[in-house]
């Protein structure tokens, strides 16, 4: 009887310990694995190199236990080492600022070389320092005053400043200041090189103020400059209702000029202006709406043709345009045209021997790939890359010996396809060579004389580690610096894992991670939740350690659940057929590939709870989650939409019409709002009243018709929040957590637990 007894209570004290979820030790826990937390247990995450002058020299800063040294790599002479005596100089700033210093923790962050390296300058609070290395002598000085306003642009041989004033072009002389007017038409709301701002905020109480920026791009000889001509004068308003302002008990009307779908533009207008004439001539082009084209626009080295690619509205076609800087005749060089859209992220181009040849990036054959074209004629000459692959960006190209470098995903066969790699290859498409071995997202640096490159190498299950190579073969100079988590891991932080399962059709491979709470325990049951991005824009499950820990998933996790990201059918950088899921489909938002992988999860681990399922994202993803529940009542049960894009009709325009198309019925048929009718499970949105990024009308109008079908949800408004409000209000992070907790483990959370930042 006794042994019966015993078997019953440890039964009791086993299942009270398996239960026990969102308790106030799981918040604290928790509160460890907030992204400005776990930043604070790990070191040397990313080596960031700052080249000196042109050269392939570089210093970097390195995190130590308790501060930072600065290292100098000299990678011709394959030599790391201290870029100074970090004892010495601390000994003579004890002497200059009469406090103790530690040498592992001087009192500044960034340095500037001189002098052929052998002097560095530097910043602590006011003082500007010199520091003589081999003379061992400390300095202070004044330095001369160069900063430009931001209305000036000064040209690269620093004769010239080119700024804007009254709506109109000025150049002034940096040595004889003498000033000359270029323009005189210039006028409000139609002015000279003023850059387009999506989010510039108007206090309407005080109105709209001229206060200028200025947009233009120097010849590399600096004798000719570029600009706009802006027309915003058809351009309407959104409005923010701030109840809250920072005096007085009125609130406040704010406004921002946003274009919704379908509506007027602003419109640009090129101007190339002859600093030694001071004459401009116009490009025979009519005004182009403003529609970003993929890259910047810029010069050909002998600044003689200026370039740049312009879509057509709706982003069907694209143009690759050269403008002769002595006449402004414009000719179309390269012309593509689409079924569905042109992917503004797909487009690439660099210019050979000054345009003779050009380097084009297209997804004309199904994938993004590289084609060699003839820059005067626009004649095709081949195709360059070739294969079930992803060209992501077109890094450099060696002239000399007719060699192009790009980095792309997807052509070592076992690895995750959204891996970025670099790679080299022959003009004519031959000789393709990996420079980056290892199975892991790459993210790189290139010396500015392009013999050298850095490569900071990680997955979110594998600690970040930078190395130097050589550019022409990938060859391994040095290894500079692995990442210290330690700490984290002492927390019993546990790694992402990471995932593939098939998607809708049954034979695409999808690629996620699922994140577990550190106390985990695979004899429970665990609700899932469904943290979504489904922007046709984005890759949504990170690749790199450090966005893998900077996240807002883990925190989650810990509180009793397992979070799961997947990138669905619809989303960025994978074959054209694959993105082209969601084109005039947002609404799909890849809903039946998350439902299937996590059906396929749950039948890989018992330990899943498929009774409990939820769903939360931000912005885009806010959208995901509200549609989700929504259109999918019996599978969702609870979700957390923040900031979310609720009805496209209502968004930027060049978001939805870049994947949505021209506005039309099908607009209405993806807006939440026509959804509402069908809520069942636990919604909650949340919104900043200061988004000015995605209007809080949004959420809003979603309310209404929620309101309108008599339907229970809860809404929370963050006042003076801004689009990045679940980053930076640990409010809202905090309420979207309580609510899983309450309505996924059907437990009260701690009352008003309040997450703490810690120092580091």
């Amino acid at each position: 009887m006794r042994k019966i007894y015993s078997i019953i209570l440890i039964t009791c004290a086993l299942s009270k310990i398996i239960l026990a979820q969102g308790t106030l030790e799981d918040y604290q826990r928790a509160e460890k694995f907030l992204h400005f937390n776990v930043y604070n247990l790990v070191q040397n995450l990313y080596l960031n190199a700052n080249w000196i002058d042109k050269s392939s020299n570089f210093w970097y800063k390195t995190e130590l236990e308790n501060g930072h040294r600065f290292i100098l790599v000299l990678p011709e002479k394959n030599e790391v080492k201290p870029a100074f005596s970090h004892q010495k100089l601390a000994e003579l700033l004890e002497n200059k600022l009469n406090e103790k210093m530690n040498p592992d923790s001087l009192p500044f962050s960034k340095i500037k070389f001189k002098d052929e390296m052998k002097t560095i300058l530097f910043k602590v609070d006011t003082l500007n320092f010199k520091y003589e290395i081999k003379k061992n002598e400390l300095s202070i000085y004044t330095p001369k005053k160069d900063e430009l306003k931001k209305n000036e642009s000064k040209s690269p041989d620093g004769k010239w400043i080119a700024f804007v004033k009254d709506y109109n072009l000025y150049l002034r002389d940096t040595k004889s200041k003498e000033e000359f007017q270029l323009t005189f038409d210039g006028m409000d709301r139609y002015d000279y090189a003023s850059p387009i701002s999506w989010y510039k905020t108007v206090d309407e109480s005080k109105g709209d103020t001229y206060d200028p920026e200025i947009w233009v791009k120097w010849s590399p000889n600096s004798k000719k400059f570029v600009a706009t001509k802006l027309d915003r004068r058809n351009a309407k308003k959104l409005y923010m209702y701030q109840s809250l302002p920072d005096s007085g008990m009125r609130a406040k009307v704010w406004s921002y000029e946003r274009a919704l779908p379908g509506e007027d533009l602003p419109l640009q207008e090129y101007y190339i202006f002859d600093v030694e004439t001071k004459t401009n001539v116009k490009a025979n082009l009519e005004p182009l709406e403003d529609l970003w084209a993929g890259f910047t626009p810029n010069w050909a080295e002998d600044s003689k043709t200026f370039y740049f690619a312009q879509m057509a509205r709706y982003y069907k076609a694209l143009g690759l345009y050269f403008i002769d800087s002595e006449t402004g005749t414009v000719r179309n060089i390269i012309h593509e045209d689409a079924n569905t859209m042109i992917e503004y992220q797909m487009v690439g181009c660099k210019l050979i021997n000054n345009g003779e040849k050009v380097v084009w990036m297209s997804e004309r054959d199904g994938w993004s790939h590289l084609y060699l074209y003839d820059g005067k004629t626009g004649e095709l000459i081949n195709q360059v890359t070739k294969g079930e692959f992803v060209v992501r960006e077109i890094n450099f190209i060696d002239e000399k010996n007719e060699i192009i470098y790009f980095t792309a995903g997807g052509v070592e066969k076992g690895r995750d396809p959204y891996y970025k790699h670099l790679y080299k290859i022959n003009y004519d498409g031959s000789g393709m060579e990996l420079l980056t071995p290892e199975d892991a997202e790459h993210e790189i640096q290139f010396s500015p004389d392009y013999k050298y490159f850095i490569d900071n190498y990680s997955r979110v299950d594998l600690k970040p580690k930078a190395v130097l190579r050589r550019l022409s073969d990938g060859k391994l100079i040095k290894e500079l610096q692995e990442s210290n988590i330690d700490k984290l891991i002492a927390t019993g932080w546990k790694y992402p894992e990471r995932f593939t399962v098939k998607a809708r059709d049954g034979k695409t491979g999808l690629y996620g991670i699922l994140q577990y709470p550190s106390t985990f325990n695979p004899r429970k049951k665990y609700p899932i939740i469904n943290n979504s991005y489904s922007g046709p824009q984005a890759v949504n499950v990170p690749k790199s350690f450090r966005r893998g820990i900077w996240n807002d998933w883990a925190p989650l996790a810990e509180v009793g659940f397992l979070v799961m990201r997947i990138d669905g059918m619809g989303t960025a950088m994978r074959s054209k057929a694959f993105h082209d899921v969601s084109y005039k489909n947002l609404g799909d938002i890849g809903g039946p590939d998350h439902i299937a992988g996590i059906r396929q999860l749950a039948e890989r681990y018992e330990y899943i709870d498929t009774t409990k399922i939820g769903i939360f994202g931000f912005s885009a993803g806010g959208y995901d989650a509200a549609r989700a529940i929504l259109k999918y009542p019996a599978f969702y049960k609870v979700a957390v939409a923040s900031a979310g894009n609720h009805d496209h009709r209502m968004a930027k325009a060049w978001w939805p019409e870049q994947y949505m198309g021209e506005p039309g019925n099908h607009y209405i048929e993806q807006s939440n709002l026509t959804l509402a009718k069908n809520l069942k499970g636990k919604l909650l949105l949340i919104h900043g009243d200061m988004d000015n990024n995605v209007n809080p009308a949004s959420s809003y109008r979603l309310a209404a018709e929620l309101v309108k079908n008599n339907k229970d949800f809860d809404l929370i408004i963050i006042p003076n929040a801004n689009h990045d409000l679940t980053w930076r209000s640990k409010y809202a992070t905090r309420r979207r957590m309580d609510y899983f907790v309450e309505h996924l483990w059907g437990i009260k959370p701690p009352k008003e637990f309040e997450f703490k930042e810690y120092k580091k």
